[in-house]
């Protein structure tokens, strides 16, 4: 399973070192990373996704909770979020092709941010499905560059859970 992890962290020079360094003397893969600052002067927050079983991460957030400069560990996963990622994608398209790739762009509300003969940059902001799926609508005109951010959240103060609201959605 992918485990969503929001760590609050000191600012400081080496934090992020430390935290790569326990996942890597650990074995752990970090899926995504994305790191900036938080609401707060002096405080950033690093948003990780780690695949592992339920046990190993809360193993590994207790060794997070042991570094210093570490404020506040959050295995979001199961609580309901805000998540977004930002994406740059450059697409090969041609006069035949070019009309098609702007449909998927508008249905997908990305933007197009550079444009050649040969090619068009795309935005793509959203929740990390809407990047899969867009992705594989593209794959047939040839992407030739891909930029992503990593996923970042924030837990709803609402409490509402999206991902349930939308299965409803399916099923009616």
């Amino acid at each position: 399973m992918k485990h969503t992890i929001s760590v609050l962290v000191e600012d400081e020079a080496g934090v992020l070192t430390r935290i790569a360094g326990l996942f890597a003397r650990r074995g752990f893969n970090i899926e995504s990373l994305a790191v900036g600052p938080a609401e707060q002067l002096g405080i950033s927050r690093i948003t990780m996704v780690v695949p592992d079983d339920d046990e190993t991460i809360e193993q590994l957030i207790k060794q997070l909770h042991k570094l210093i400069n570490v404020i506040k560990i959050t295995d979001i996963t199961k609580i309901p979020c805000v998540e977004r990622e930002l994406m740059l994608v450059k697409v090969s398209t041609n006069s035949q092709t070019r009309s098609e790739v702007l449909q998927i762009v508008q249905i997908f509300r990305a933007r197009v941010v550079d444009m050649s003969e040969d090619s068009l940059t795309l935005e793509v902001v959203g929740d990390p499905g809407k990047m899969v799926a867009i992705i594989s609508m593209l794959n047939k005109f040839g992407i030739k560059e891909i930029a992503r951010t990593g996923k970042i959240a924030l837990v709803r103060e609402s409490g509402v859970n999206t991902e349930y609201l939308k299965s409803l959605e399916v099923k009616v």
